[in-house]
């Protein structure tokens, strides 16, 4: 991809527009991890089956992924976004209206799969538009706006819950998404592409075993992150005692901590000293060493206090570290590939948020929330064994797409 040419402040202007879009499409998408106990009760579900609205609602974004990753390619990051977030904003909308379980299910793909345009447009908006050197520093303030918008979507959900109905939240994020549409849409410097539509090129990728292996990891880090956003309202209002309202407290706490997390690890990845592919990968290591830890911390709480002290710390590591994910993945390919690597490890993230959040869910329901949270724990020390293999691996490419 060209890298525009532009001053600075020009760089920093569509990084702060693209970060207003991320925060209100996630306060859209988000809305449904927020309102797992509200599902609980309004629809009499299990924890299991809470879990399947999480899948439906990963599952469409999985779906829909490659296709509006190949639209981006042809028709522009600025028409994409626009599209998508009008299309965000109905989904809240069509979620906050399903009668029924089946409904529900079928309202949160649609709401997922709109959510499709939001990597593959914001991370072309980033590597066109600012200079190397301020890349990852700009994608960690850029994927603050997911943690952004997720606690703002927690407080949202639950907060207006106990004052109005359960679907008020969804109805004000549509409402918001609806006002930065019409900002972005007017002051977006981005021009439209008139390329053609290309898949990402697999068979090339799968001969850089770094790559693979990386992939192999964001599968656990996926499953991971996913699961404790949609589970920590219901975690802390049933195993705890607490309010729903105290939970959305406690999930906005964490997607706080988790924006410092990509925010400062977006700076040390620039920051720090020593070759691109080492230091990035030991910070993403750290990550998920400490996801890990805290896990445990995490099924060991009893209290509101503990609770939330816990899940604070949590969000740092666990939430904090998809800006690096995507930093890492750069020093082992090549730019020309950055668009199908992007693809690749994306959908890996997304298919243990498939996978995991039912499984987390029946471990809750038959054995308790101390077995999910290990789940996870273990799910994490895997993921840093394949990130130390990874960096110790040569990528099989002359010159990475990250340059210094």
């Amino acid at each position: 991809m060209a890298r525009s040419q532009s001053q600075p402040r020009s760089h920093w202007r569509t990084v702060s527009l693209v970060t207003l879009w991320q925060v209100a499409a996630s306060v859209c998408y988000y809305t449904v991890f927020a309102a797992t106990a509200l599902f609980r009760e309004a629809f009499g579900l299990s924890r299991l089956s809470v879990g399947f609205v999480v899948t439906a609602l990963t599952l469409g974004y999985a779906t829909f992924l490659l296709p509006v990753g190949a639209l981006v390619d042809r028709y522009g990051e600025r028409r994409t976004l626009v599209i998508g977030l009008l299309g965000l904003s109905s989904g809240a909308v069509l979620v906050a209206g399903a009668p029924s379980y089946a409904l529900l299910l079928a309202a949160a793909f649609v709401l997922g799969s709109l959510y499709a345009t939001a990597i593959p447009g914001t991370n072309k908006a980033i590597y066109d538009n600012v200079a190397a050197g301020r890349q990852n520093l700009a994608m960690g303030i850029k994927q603050v706006g997911v943690t952004a918008g997720s606690g703002t979507s927690s407080l949202l959900v639950t907060g207006l819950a106990g004052v109005f109905f359960w679907q008020a939240g969804f109805l004000v994020a549509a409402a918001v998404g609806l006002v930065v549409v019409a900002v972005f849409a007017v002051l977006y410097p981005g021009s439209d592409d008139n390329g053609r539509a290309e898949y990402p090129d697999f068979r090339a990728l799968s001969h850089n075993r770094p790559y693979r292996v990386l992939v192999a990891a964001g599968f656990f880090l996926g499953a991971a992150l996913f699961t404790t956003t949609g589970y920590t309202v219901l975690f802390v209002a049933e195993e705890i005692g607490t309010s729903v309202a105290f939970g959305g407290v406690v999930l906005a706490l964490v997607q706080l901590t988790g924006s410092g997390g990509r925010i400062v690890t977006g700076w040390l990845s620039d920051a720090l000293p020593g070759e691109p592919r080492v230091r990035i990968g030991a910070i993403l290591i750290v990550q998920a060493l400490g996801s890990a830890a805290l896990f445990v911390a995490v099924a060991a709480t009893a209290t509101p206090l503990s609770a939330t002290v816990a899940f604070a710390a949590l969000g740092f590591f666990v939430l904090g570290n998809t800006g690096v994910y995507y930093s890492c993945m750069a020093t082992l390919v090549g730019a020309d590939e950055m668009g199908g690597a992007t693809a690749g490890g994306q959908l890996a993230l997304v298919a243990g948020s498939i996978l995991a959040p039912p499984a987390f869910g029946y471990l809750a329901d038959t054995v308790g929330y101390r077995a999910s949270w290990w789940l996870l724990a273990a799910g994490c020390l895997v993921a840093a064994g394949l990130l130390a293999y990874a960096i110790r691996l040569e990528p099989p490419i002359d010159e990475p797409a990250m340059v210094e």
